[in-house]
């Protein structure tokens, strides 16, 4: 059994016991987070739309984090502009527990 849950702007297809890190979710470690938002449920035959009306997936955060750097470097030529940024994306992984269908 599978499920494709919508979180932090991205979709993911989950089955229970799976791990996942997701778009940073304000819950502190150990706690329990509901995704509300399905979009299918594969049984045996896939589920979407009405047929799953009320279906949500609880997963249990496991880590706060932040991914590795990512450099950003800007430049024009001929001007002598160039431009060095970093950036460290947050994210949470969480642990998939129940998919409530």
């Amino acid at each position: 059994m599978y499920a494709i849950i919508a979180t932090g702007g991205k979709q993911y297809k989950v089955s229970e016991g799976d791990v996942i890190k997701v778009e940073k979710l304000d819950a502190e470690v150990g706690n329990t987070v509901t995704f509300d938002e399905v979009i299918a449920v594969s049984n045996d035959s896939l589920k979407v739309g009405k047929d799953i009306a009320g279906a949500s997936v609880s997963a249990t955060v496991m880590e706060q984090g932040k991914h590795r750097k990512v450099i950003v470097y800007k430049y024009k030529r001929k001007t002598g502009y160039h431009k060095k940024n970093g950036h460290r994306q947050a994210y949470t992984q969480v642990k998939i527990d129940k998919i409530n269908a």
